[in-house]
């Protein structure tokens, strides 16, 4: 089996930037039944972060909950930020006995973010939600109000948190 570079997956997949954070996606499922607030039951979508072209996480939180699954390619690394001040790292990929996690979910309200582990080149990855993914329960997190809470992860928040001066909120119809 030939392995494929990330730019031949961007290409075979279609993906895109999501807006605000960044990462390669392409939508693959959204219920056309929706919830009594209007949105979608449930959703999912295929994601990829790379190291050519560039593509992580940048420090968001959801107001549901959001599973992730690990489907191919290098470790890639999840930090959480939660309410209480604590912080949490996990390791997605295909190495089980060594720790790594092929399934996650992120519970509602946490921040999060994501990249590859030093040296990986891509790792292939999906996301689903129920309710569903909108662009109303999404809420970016900046960098000089995550250092406020989490001073210990100043290093992770500077290198992926969203800059002061962009916006934190996902545009205007995204994901409806």
């Amino acid at each position: 089996m030939i392995e494929p570079t990330a730019q031949q997956l961007v290409e075979l997949l279609g993906m895109g930037q999501l807006p605000v954070e960044a990462t390669y996606f392409v939508s693959t499922y959204r219920s056309v039944e929706n919830t009594a607030a209007g949105g979608p039951v449930g959703t999912a979508m295929i994601g990829l972060y790379s190291s050519d072209p560039p593509s992580r996480s940048l420090f968001h939180r959801l107001t549901f909950d959001e599973v992730w699954h690990f489907y191919r390619g290098d470790p890639l690394r999840l930090v959480l930020l939660y309410a209480d001040g604590s912080s949490a790292e996990v390791v997605m990929g295909p190495d089980l006995l060594a720790g790594q996690v092929v399934q996650y979910v992120i519970p509602a309200g946490v921040w999060q973010a994501g990249e590859l582990v030093p040296g990986g080149r891509w790792a292939l990855f999906g996301c689903t939600m129920a309710p569903g993914f909108t662009g109303t329960c999404f809420e970016g997190g900046r960098i000089t109000d995550l250092l406020v809470s989490y001073p210990d992860r100043e290093t992770d928040i500077r290198r992926l948190g969203i800059p002061d001066d962009h916006g934190t909120a996902m545009p205007s119809g995204f994901a409806t």
